[in-house]
């Protein structure tokens, strides 16, 4: 039976003749390509039906690699890099030539991060160049946090096995260029971004129409096949009355009766957030009429409240809302 060594042995060799290998991070499986290989960032949008205008985040193996692919690494990002790396949060910085256009949609900027996982950390140093890491799934579906996930989007595809991804949604997204921006929020909040910059960070939404500058700004994204929507929990009764069976998502104790079913979510906002697209697919597989998901509030610590926040801007982009 090959071994850890051989395995990412295997994916190494396959990057390097330009194919694709999924890999597991702390936070979702990415769908890996040589991200300085033009056709191989190709094949990543081909396979997954990306659209061309949503850049890609490039992985790196520490800040040494991401200041190969950086034109300008500011000390901000070090700090930052410091602070957090390995870990959750992609970093915006103007891109090196070594960066193909493709990579950044365009943009002359590029999205950065070191994944704390020793799999994929592992597989960067030995392979020597950065990745590209999309969520190994087809585009605007439920990102997928088992290697088993990955392997029923993508039969055939080489999965480096890292078991079950502990963070659950996909890495914060911080641009430095210009004043510090977050344009999709994740497992590192703001407050803890502010505390290392000493200065205020904006959470930004993207204007209609704009340039997509990062991952997760599409307004439909991690969707489950069925209808999902979102509801308060004092309309349930709305839920239940749109007819067909239903699955429900309740974080704070709902109940229903056949032919509907309930999955009862945490109520912490971290447990929360890794168990909700494992949670989104368990639902799904059971082919409902609709899925709906109570909406979460921030509230508890600081922390805490940044974290439901990551939340509900998934759940948001999951769903619509229920009819009134």
């Amino acid at each position: 039976m090959p071994s850890r060594a051989d395995h990412i042995q295997q994916a190494v060799d396959r990057l390097r003749a330009g194919e694709l290998v999924a890999f597991p991070t702390e936070t979702v499986y990415g769908l890996g390509a040589n991200a300085l290989d033009d056709g191989a960032v190709a094949k990543v949008y081909e396979v997954k039906g990306r659209p061309a205008a949503n850049p890609l985040i490039v992985h790196v193996a520490d800040e040494s690699m991401a200041k190969v692919v950086a034109a300008h690494w500011p000390d901000d990002a070090s700090k930052l890099a410091l602070a957090f790396w390995p870990g959750p949060l992609s970093i915006i910085v103007p891109k090196a030539p070594c960066i193909p256009d493709r990579v950044t949609a365009g943009s002359p900027n590029v999205a950065v991060r070191c994944p704390d996982h020793p799999l994929s950390l592992e597989l960067l140093r030995r392979l020597g160049v950065p990745l590209v890491g999309p969520s190994a799934n087809p585009s605007g579906r439920i990102s997928p946090t088992t290697a088993a996930h990955v392997r029923e989007s993508f039969p055939g595809l080489m999965v480096l096995d890292g078991g079950v991804c502990r963070g659950g949604i996909e890495s914060t997204v911080v641009s430095l260029v210009g004043e510090p921006r977050i344009l999709r929020p994740g497992l590192i909040t703001r407050e803890q971004i502010q505390s290392v910059l000493r200065r205020p960070v904006a959470i930004v939404e993207r204007s209609a129409g704009a340039a997509l500058e990062s991952p997760g700004q599409m307004e439909a994204h991690y969707a489950p096949r069925a209808k999902a929507i979102r509801f308060h929990a004092s309309h349930l009764d709305r839920v239940l009355a749109l007819g067909g069976r239903v699955v429900v998502l309740s974080h704070s104790g709902l109940r229903v009766g056949p032919p509907h079913a309930m999955i009862a979510m945490p109520v912490q906002a971290g447990a929360y957030a890794s168990a909700l697209y494992a949670a989104m697919r368990r639902a799904d597989e059971t082919h409902p009429d609709v899925i709906a998901i109570e909406e979460v509030t921030p509230i508890g610590t600081e922390y805490d409240r940044g974290i439901w926040g990551a939340v509900a801007d998934r759940v948001r982009r999951a769903t619509v809302p229920v009819p009134t």
